[in-house]
């Protein structure tokens, strides 16, 4: 087994709760949605967005509305949404009324594989413009010198070119997406490590060449016991 020299990292359920993001990101985005649909149907600045959705969706903000909803309610992962979801988490972010609450062994652990020599890198069905709000308002405790700091930005710890969405990457559960992603990076498949809570999607990073580890965090979905007994058959130790 080759030395691990990238580890790529999904966000929801994997280094951060997927209550912040059923409980607080998505009810934000339905609640600030009506205004924004209200106040910038017409600005060109919002079109972009808005003209990504399906015609039969985007006659009338209320269609519009209704269809988000709908998404959002059986989360699923579209581009359009995601990019629109973005967009809307946006002003949450800069107002203050919520920041990232990554699990507590992430950010230590982040810095000291960085320490290392590590390269890091993000996959996520979230945007890549969700993404980075995601990593620039990160909670914190306080800073070294014991000064209090509401957020902090993470983005420093990835490269410029390190953050993947269905969008520039293609779909989490298809190995072609890995494979994809290894190129882009100019990394070999078998030196990184894709870290996630689904199954299918440690399945697709493995059948793509990458190692993989099956991550089991406080509120994700129960792993059944076939899938936790082949699971072990690819755990590894990142120290």
């Amino acid at each position: 087994m080759e030395d691990i020299k990238l580890i790529l990292l999904d966000i929801e359920g994997t280094i951060c709760e997927i209550a912040f993001v059923k409980s607080v990101l998505f009810p934000y985005a339905i609640g600030a949605l009506p205004t924004v649909l209200s106040e910038k149907w017409s600005d060109p600045a919002f079109a972009a967005y808005r003209d990504a959705f399906p015609e039969a969706h985007r006659e009338s903000p209320k269609a519009l509305q209704a269809h988000v909803e709908d998404l959002t309610a059986r989360d699923v992962k579209v581009a359009y949404l995601k990019n629109l979801q973005g967009y809307l988490w946006e002003e949450g972010y800069k107002s203050g009324a919520y920041s990232t609450p990554l699990f507590p062994d992430v950010v230590p652990k982040l810095r000291d594989w960085r320490r290392r020599g590590l390269e890091l890198a993000i996959y996520s069905s979230g945007s890549v413009f969700a993404q980075k709000l995601l990593f620039g308002h990160v909670q914190a405790e306080s800073s070294e010198s014991g000064s209090h700091k509401k957020v902090e930005d993470l983005t420093e710890l990835f490269g410029d070119e390190a953050w993947f969405d269905t969008t520039n990457a293609g779909l989490k559960t298809e190995a072609s997406s890995y494979a994809k992603i290894a190129e882009s990076l100019k990394f070999k498949p078998s030196t990184m490590l894709f870290l996630s809570d689904n199954v299918k999607e440690v399945d697709a990073a493995i059948e793509a060449g990458m190692q993989s580890i099956l991550v089991d965090r406080p509120g994700n979905a129960a792993v059944s016991e076939a899938d936790r007994t082949s699971m072990s058959r690819h755990r590894l130790s990142i120290r």
